[in-house]
């Protein structure tokens, strides 16, 4: 990495977050952006650490970020902005990189369902296998169990419970996929329950009804199970195939991902409960209920692949522009001259840049 190329490149947003962080006063538009600066220096110190670091050049850096710190912290704003970055960033991007694991656990889910509800429809084996009695009218017949199971509840109870229920499946799900085999056990037995409901159902001559009661919140509870069970997997492979990463740093940087989804489907199970409590029961005709089950399921889609894969496809670029300071040649304009030359390798430049952002000691 040529670290002159880099430092003078960033030079200029480094000395405007030193000089938003030393006003005393600050307009709602300059606290914004000393957040953004300041998240934004943070990283690029973290890189610079880790590509042969210029102690100068640490130290000042590390002293624009103190004073920033302490700016962030006392504007009041830091809160509200954190949280408005994992909304629109952390959560998202978590989400997009992982979108792939996810996408797979929800095609081999559907498929093992599937074929488990063809399967055990009219087949004693399997009735014999998972202990099916042959008489399910109980269960099955209008107004019976399958049915009831949605209405014997008031809707807010009902709702809350469904919430929390759901968000400790996935929390399992998210965190006991480090070992693997529990959550692939977790997802089959989820997918079993699927496949014997829909046969016993489809024996019945009741999968209108089936699916009238299920798509509504089905679609996107069980695409929040879906996605805690992928990124579970996905945590437990990187302890199996760290990459270029040691194991312990490649756990921990994917265990943080997988606490951020975590965090971030108890807001989507939320929203799957209110449907389920309140959709899915309702006297609104099937389509209108499950067309709101598919709008949630779209929004949640664009929220992964809209907002999620455009801010994945930010940091790329940011992470590309650092690509092209390690290949030694970068054009940059000089601040001082406006000149433009191509700079390899190191010269006097970083202790110039250190020299502006290390607070003077005369």
């Amino acid at each position: 990495m040529d670290v002159d190329a880099y430092s003078l490149a960033h030079r200029r947003s480094w000395e405007r977050l030193d000089h938003l962080a030393k006003q005393r006063k600050l307009s709602g538009q300059e606290a914004d952006e000393l957040i953004v600066l300041y998240r934004r220096t943070s990283q690029q110190l973290a890189r610079l650490q880790s590509h042969s670091p210029d102690p100068q050049l640490i130290a000042g850096l590390s002293a624009v970020l103190t004073r920033a710190r302490g700016r962030v912290l006392g504007t009041g704003t830091g809160v509200w902005a954190e949280i408005g970055h994992f909304l629109t960033h952390s959560f998202p991007v978590a989400l997009y990189r992982s979108w792939r694991w996810w996408a797979a656990t929800a095609a081999l889910f559907v498929a093992v369902s599937t074929w488990l509800a063809i399967w055990i429809q009219g087949s004693g084996n399997a009735r014999e296998l998972f202990g099916i009695p042959t008489d399910n009218d109980d269960l099955t017949a209008p107004g019976g169990q399958f049915e009831t199971y949605y209405t014997e509840h008031p809707n807010d109870a009902f709702a809350a419970q469904v919430w929390t229920n759901n968000a400790w499946v996935a929390a399992i799900a998210l965190f006991t996929g480090v070992l693997i085999l529990p959550v692939l056990y977790l997802l089959f037995m989820n997918a079993l329950n699927v496949g014997i409901t829909a046969a016993l159902m489809a024996e019945a001559g009741r999968l209108d009804s089936f699916f009238g009661f299920i798509l509504p919140h089905g679609t996107l509870e069980l695409t929040a199970v879906f996605v805690a069970g992928g990124a579970g997997i996905k945590l437990g492979w990187t302890l199996i195939d760290p990459g270029r990463l040691s194991r312990l740093e490649a756990v921990a940087r994917q265990g943080r991902a997988t606490a951020t989804i975590a965090l971030g489907l108890v807001g989507v199970l939320f929203v799957s409960g209110l449907l389920e409590g309140f959709v899915t029961p309702s006297g609104l005709p099937v389509a209108v209920r499950i067309a709101i089950g598919f709008t949630a399921e779209a929004l949640f889609l664009y929220y992964v692949f809209g907002v999620g894969g455009a801010a994945a496809r930010e940091e790329d670029g940011d992470l590309a522009d650092l690509a092209s300071f390690d290949s030694g040649a970068l054009y940059v304009n000089a601040i001082d001259s406006g000149t433009s030359h191509v700079r390899h390798g190191k010269s006097r430049e970083t202790a110039a840049v250190a020299s502006q952002t290390t607070p003077s000691t005369r």
